[in-house]
């Protein structure tokens, strides 16, 4: 019997290393932006994501298509983004063509090589949704 309640809590154990590698990895791992989004009752969310820069546009890329970020700035895209000390208003476009979703994936593995490699592994990467960020 104590064996059993050893190995729980070494699952425990595990799952909370797992969990604090995720989290370090995706708050430490490089740039890091706050996203300001609104729900449909007008309160603010911040999430904190990557960011890469493309064409003369910043690029956040959602890990799947029903995050709730994704799910606030398909209803209210207008948002306002905390990078490198300015507080930016923009426009958000979610992006769902293939060739941009891959393009924005090389960029994100070649600016958080280690971090996007780890958080990779963990999703679809066609189920990505990269989102463009246009000045308003």
């Amino acid at each position: 019997m104590r064996w059993l309640l050893r190995l729980v809590v070494g699952l425990l154990v595990l799952a909370v290393l797992f969990v604090g590698m995720i989290f370090a990895v995706s708050e430490f791992g490089g740039e890091v932006v706050h996203l300001h989004t609104v729900d449909p009752s007008g309160a603010d969310h911040v999430t904190h994501v990557w960011v890469v820069d493309d064409a003369g546009f910043a690029w956040l890329r959602s890990g799947h298509s029903d995050t709730g970020w994704l799910t606030r700035i398909e209803a209210h895209p207008d948002v306002v983004v905390e990078r490198a000390g300015q507080t930016l208003r923009m426009h958000a476009e979610p992006v769902r063509d293939p060739a941009t979703r891959d393009r924005i994936h090389a960029l994100m593995r070649e600016k958080y090589p280690v971090a996007d490699r780890i958080i990779s592994a963990m999703r679809d990467p066609n189920g990505s949704v990269p989102v463009k960020l246009v000045p308003r």
